[in-house]
């Protein structure tokens, strides 16, 4: 060994860049590659997403529709089938608000509370929501619970 051909380890180095830019004599100097004018051989160059050189993008070709409501309020529902079990495996017990909906991860802190009339509620329970179905209420008065709304 000496100098003249000394060189790294094996895998130790791992650049393999093309060194652009670097005089005519490399191969890669002049316009570095990147061909000549247009927007692309600038520097900062990004094309937007959707943009199909100068065509009206689809997105704008594409007629706008429907309706979203902004004072819609959105819903966590539990159904009664869901507070049977929770009855039976023992998580509540006589009465049911927030916070049990809360502790058992059917709704979070934040969310509104509907109770849907899916299955059957045979424990007397005092359940505290903010809405009720017609179904859902008549099912818990008829187990001999109570619905109250917050």
């Amino acid at each position: 060994m000496n100098l003249s051909n000394l060189q790294p380890a094996e895998g130790s180095t791992h650049n393999q860049n093309k060194r652009l830019g670097r005089g005519e004599g490399s191969g890669k100097g002049g316009t570095a590659a990147r061909g000549h004018k247009g927007a692309k051989s600038r520097s900062g160059y990004s094309k937007k997403i959707g943009f199909e050189g100068g065509q009206m993008p689809l997105q704008r070709r594409v007629p706008k529709f429907g309706f979203k409501n902004i004072n819609r309020k959105e819903y966590e529902g539990v159904n009664l089938d869901t507070l049977q079990l929770l009855v039976d495996n023992g998580a509540i017990t006589d009465s049911v608000s927030m916070a049990d909906f809360v502790a058992n991860r059917l709704a979070t802190k934040n969310e509104i509370v509907k109770i849907l009339g899916r299955g059957e509620l045979k424990a007397k329970l005092k359940v505290t929501a903010h809405k009720f179905t017609a179904t859902a209420k008549a099912a818990i008065e008829a187990a001999g619970g109570e619905a109250v709304t917050i």
